[in-house]
This record gives structure tokens, C-alpha cells and sequence, in this order.
């Protein structure tokens, strides 16, 4: 049975990197969450304006959508921040899993500092832990530590979907 993913965390945590790992050993589709912002949003993170709830709405809803298109499993980057937001996604795919990459503020500064081709800005880390309700203590999510190796980070996901879920943390 194939599995649906959402790798989550703040900016800079590492979830393309850990999403594409993941959907090539599990032969998956990706679907990278930031090219469906509208160009708005892409606007006001580029000049380091944090997006309101209004305005991740329609982005968490064409994710959703994203997600009923692939019955068959597929890994999605979304930084989910929230409950809400994760709920709104659980609600489109259930059984829905997410691997939380938990990093820390000076670590996803430092990363998100150091990658000049993309759009979101450094100046809005502080924001991102600002929204962050970490997903501790919610069904189907394996948190991780940003700081292990990729390769690491993708058998953890990997072993921990091809667990039964009622014993899936």
C-alpha cells in the first residue's frame, strides 16, 4: 500500500531535500508545496512580509487538492505550521502521515541565510517559529532531527511508513 507524506517543518529544516529521498526509495511522486503559492505570497515573502493565515488559505487548499489527485500515495512539502493548516490536509487525505523535521532557529537562519536562488526571505525565520505549533503529540507524525544526514533521515521515513499505522507514533 502506497503511502501520502507531508514533510513539514519551518523554512531551511531541509523538507525538499528529505521529500525527494523519500519519494525516489518509495517510488512516489513529489509535489514541492512552495510552486503553489500564488504570486502574491511569492511576493510578499521575497520582500520578508510573513503570510497571514488569509493568505496561506487558498495555497493550503490547492495542496489539499494535490493530495485527493494522488490516491495512490505521493510526498508533499508544506511547511504546516499550524494545526489548523495540518488538519485542513488530514481532512483531504486521511490517514494522512508528516515527518516533522524539527531544527533549530540558528540552524534554519543559518540555512536559509546561505541559499541565494530562493525566494523566501532570511528576515522571516523569525516568524516561521513565531506560527510554529509543533505537531507533538498528534497521530502519524514521526519527528526528526534536522541535523542527522539525509541519507539517515530517509530510512527513518522510510522503516517508520512501512510500519503498521496503529503503531506509527
Amino acid at each position: 500500500m502506497k503511502s501520502t507524506l507531508v514533510v513539514m517543518g519551518v523554512a531551511g529544516c531541509g523538507k525538499s531535500s528529505l521529500a525527494r529521498a523519500v519519494a525516489t526509495a518509495e517510488g512516489l511522486p513529489m509535489i514541492e508545496g512552495d510552486v503553489h503559492h500564488s504570486a502574491t505570497s511569492v511576493a510578499k515573502m521575497s520582500q520578508g512580509i510573513a503570510l497571514t493565515d488569509v493568505d496561506r488559505a487558498g495555497w493550503l487548499d490547492r495542496l489539499a487538492d494535490l493530495l485527493v489527485q494522488h490516491p495512490d500515495g505521493v510526498v508533499l512539502t508544506c511547511s504546516a505550521l499550524k494545526l489548523a493548516y495540518r488538519q485542513r490536509l488530514r481532512a483531504a487525505a486521511p490517514g494522512l502521515r508528516f515527518a516533522w523535521i524539527d531544527i533549530s532557529h540558528s540552524d534554519a537562519l543559518a540555512r536559509v541565510s546561505g541559499r541565494g536562488d530562493h525566494f523566501f526571505s532570511a528576515t522571516l525565520v523569525d516568524s516561521q517559529f513565531d506560527a510554529l505549533q509543533p505537531p507533538i503529540g498528534e497521530p502519524g507524525v514521526l519527528r526528526m532531527d534536522a541535523r542527522l544526514p539525509l541519507e539517515q533521515l530517509q530510512a527513518e521515513v522510510s522503516a517508520w511508513l512501512a510500519t503498521p499505522l496503529e503503531t506509527r507514533p
